[in-house]
């Protein structure tokens, strides 16, 4: 019978930790292991996983049930026991300590060995904001563990947030011993584009005007993630303002949205006609003239 070891199971070094410890570390593998964080996942593996996750947190987080554990924990993987010859299954342990320590026989240490689970494959993939935004279908090509390339195809959904990973099970790193095999995690790196930023939920763009659009306010359509929407730009806006659009950002993962957030820059036309320079030069000698009036009012 093998033990399991359920401080492993919840990614803890040793028996040496606080509930609070135990708590968080379950909380992370929970949602690690979230439905709708996994891609193309087993039904019968899903199951396993939360199942050994779920056994492993209902005995530890029992302050009872913890106890009896470590008593047989500290036997099985404590410092003291470095001899083949002391470990124990978990099957002997228990009649021990029913019946006392001759009620079986002593076995040679050729029994079932602790299962090690394969390590984790992590690696990334840049998409766009608008990917990002609707969902795309992309094809991943990696190493195995034997060196050979894979190539296969899975689905980005629509939302994701930037850095989160999707989970493939059992397309790690072989386990040892009967244990599982590692997982392959895609981390997904959000891309800015040279006109669209991504701050949290929130979208930045950008938006040029002309001096007189600035000064006497205008209409412009800009186009967002495939969305035409007609803005109103003020009068008197200078540049480095922000106007800002309500729920019209990045998808928040709840069914809301952030906000779109437009920052303008005015730009001057590097070649004006005679007659825009006439009027320039005109405008220059109205504010001239005003700065007269205000010294010789003072």
């Amino acid at each position: 019978m093998i033990f399991k070891n359920y401080y492993k199971i919840l990614g803890l070094e040793s028996n040496k930790v606080s509930s609070d410890q135990i708590k968080t570390a379950y909380r992370e593998l929970a949602k690690k292991y979230h439905p709708d964080m996994n891609a193309n996942v087993n039904n019968s593996e899903y199951e396993e996983i939360f199942k050994d996750i779920n056994e492993a947190y209902r005995t530890l987080s029992n302050p009872s049930l913890k106890r009896k554990y470590d008593f047989n924990w500290n036997r099985y993987y404590g410092k003291s026991n470095k001899s083949k010859q002391e470990k124990k299954s978990l099957k002997e342990i228990f009649f021990e300590l029913l019946f006392g320590n001759g009620f079986l026989k002593t076995k040679k240490e050729n029994s079932s060995k602790e299962p090690i689970y394969g390590e984790d494959i992590t690696t990334k993939i840049d998409i766009s904001i608008q990917d990002a935004f609707y969902g795309v279908n992309k094809q991943l090509k990696f190493k195995s563990v034997n060196g050979k390339t894979q190539s296969f195809s899975f689905k980005i959904p629509a939302g994701i947030q930037n850095h989160d990973k999707i989970r493939f099970l059992g397309k790690g790193k072989k386990g040892k011993n009967g244990g599982k095999n590692g997982d392959l995690l895609i981390e997904i790196d959000i891309k800015d584009e040279p006109n669209l930023k991504l701050s949290g939920i929130d979208l930045y763009t950008q938006i040029t005007l002309k001096p007189w659009e600035a000064a006497l306010g205008t209409t412009k359509i800009i186009n967002v993630l495939d969305e035409n929407m007609q803005i109103i730009i003020p009068r008197s806006t200078s540049s480095n303002d922000t106007l800002i659009i309500k729920q019209k950002g990045y998808k928040n993962g709840l069914g809301s949205r952030g906000d779109l957030k437009i920052v303008t820059k005015i730009v001057t036309p590097r070649k004006l006609s005679k007659e825009q320079i006439e009027l320039y030069q005109k405008l220059k000698q109205i504010d001239l003239d005003k700065t007269k009036q205000k010294i010789a009012a003072n």
